[in-house]
């Protein structure tokens, strides 16, 4: 702690550094935007403080004491070494935090594996990501971004395309172990098939729709395991529990690496997808607008170039 500083303003030591730097209290009086009087007050209150006279009062003006020009070096150091910690603050990149909104599964599987590019680009941004099962009925009010699935129609704010729903069939290759690639279609009949719990009251493909799309004309297996997680059902899928609906934005990586393949080589597709969605209540900021067009260049596959994501 600075002992000598504990009882001194430090209005006291402005008015005398700019006092003294212009031997003049008028002058002085006219930088600081008050009176002669009021610095000649304040320069009186500090050498009394001091107990040391600072300034002679010679004819026309004032002229330091041999304290006083001690005193005043020291100030002027200080109050530089100051302004230049200041400074030095001011010029730092500043710090941001961006607080992103989605699923469970866009978050595991496509987001976190791109998310290290955003960092590489922009060092001084932490993105926080607040996820849910599925989607969210009402962004809360810190939300700055969200990625939502759905049919563009959100509530919540102006959304912006980002891609569309195409799924097929995924499994581990032990599952397959033995058999002929591809299979047909039709072998979907004989494979265990893992289920999301609630998806025929949600937007998503489930697997009577998938059978639906492919011609499949038999009702798919209920299956043994459920699950209310994407997440967990791809989980189950890489340790050769039954076949999963994959989405191919989300389980490409998975099966580039070879935890996953594709039994059959049909897919399907639907005008819902993902998209990103900027909540109306706020202000479109820089950074906002910035992590918006990473997105749109994460884009993977031929969807990625319809580019009508307009902030």
């Amino acid at each position: 702690m600075l002992n000598s500083l504990a009882y001194l303003s430090l209005d006291l030591l402005r008015a005398f550094e700019c006092a003294a730097r212009h031997r003049s209290f008028t002058v002085a009086a006219a930088e600081l935007g008050t009176t002669q009087p009021a610095v000649s007050q304040q320069i009186k209150r500090l050498e009394e403080q001091l107990a040391t006279r600072l300034f002679d009062r010679v004819y026309r003006g004032i002229e330091l004491t041999d304290a006083g020009r001690t005193l005043f070096e020291a100030v002027q150091a200080g109050f530089e070494a100051i302004d230049q910690g200041l400074a030095a603050i001011t010029l730092q990149p500043q710090h941001e935090v961006l607080q992103v909104a989605t699923d469970f599964a866009f978050a595991a599987y496509w987001l976190m594996p791109r998310l290290h590019r955003f960092h590489q680009a922009h060092p001084h941004v932490d993105v926080s990501l607040v996820t849910s099962e599925r989607s969210h009925a009402m962004l809360r009010a810190d939300i700055d971004v969200a990625v939502l699935f759905g049919d563009g129609r959100f509530k919540q704010g102006d959304s912006h395309w980002l891609f569309a729903e195409e799924v097929f069939p995924v499994c581990s290759p032990r599952l397959l172990e033995g058999r002929a690639l591809p299979l047909s279609a039709q072998a979907l009949l004989d494979l265990p098939l893992l289920h999301l719990r609630g998806e025929s009251t949600s937007h998503w493909f489930n697997w009577a729709g998938l059978f639906r799309t492919l011609g499949i004309h038999s009702a798919p297996a209920p299956g043994q395991l459920r699950f209310d997680n994407y997440t967990l059902l791809i989980q189950a899928a890489i340790a050769g529990q039954g076949v999963a609906i994959g989405w191919r934005h989300l389980v490409d990586a998975l099966i580039e690496q070879g935890l996953l393949c594709r039994p059959i080589v049909e897919t399907a597709s639907s005008a819902l997808g993902y998209y990103v969605v900027l909540p109306q209540r706020k202000r479109r900021g820089e950074l906002i607008g910035r992590f918006v067009e990473w997105l749109r260049g994460e884009q993977s596959g031929p969807q990625g170039a319809r580019s009508d994501m307009i902030l």
